[in-house]
């Protein structure tokens, strides 16, 4: 049993996701802190406001804290474009780069048209078998 799990936890894919977890907490700790620490203190200089956290409306005594939401907004915002840019379109270029390297072509091989597909059935169907297509369909001869 002992072993069992020590497999588990050793795996590629759970390490990866423990770093990955460990990684995407500091790293949306540094973009909290950019969001309220530079980005916040921007928005202020220009539109004047001192604390965003503050802002807030009330209904029927409940508060709205509108402000918060905004930052959260924010920072949301600049995580999103930092994962972009830092991590997802790197390894969209590197894909492509080894792609070239090995000589597959960018663009996918033209998908058959409905026309076409619809006579590979006519045939199959006329012929006696299973389209090639058509696996896991019900077309199928056992």
């Amino acid at each position: 049993m002992i072993k069992g799990f020590k497999e588990f936890i050793m795996r590629g894919s759970v390490v990866q996701l423990a770093v990955a977890v460990v990684m995407g907490a500091a790293f949306g700790a540094v973009i909290t802190s950019l969001a309220s620490d530079v980005i916040m203190p921007l928005i202020t200089a220009i539109f004047g406001k001192q604390d965003y956290t503050k802002l807030l409306f009330t209904v029927n005594h409940s508060q709205i804290f509108y402000g918060k939401f905004i930052t959260a907004v924010i920072s949301f915002l600049l995580i999103a474009l930092g994962v972009y840019f830092l991590i997802v379109a790197p390894l969209n270029h590197f894909e492509k780069m080894r792609k070239r390297r090995q000589g597959v072509p960018d663009v996918p091989p033209p998908a058959e048209t409905e026309l076409e597909l619809l006579a590979q059935i006519r045939d199959a169907l006329r012929d006696g078998r299973a389209p090639s297509a058509g696996v896991g369909t019900g077309f199928e001869r056992e």
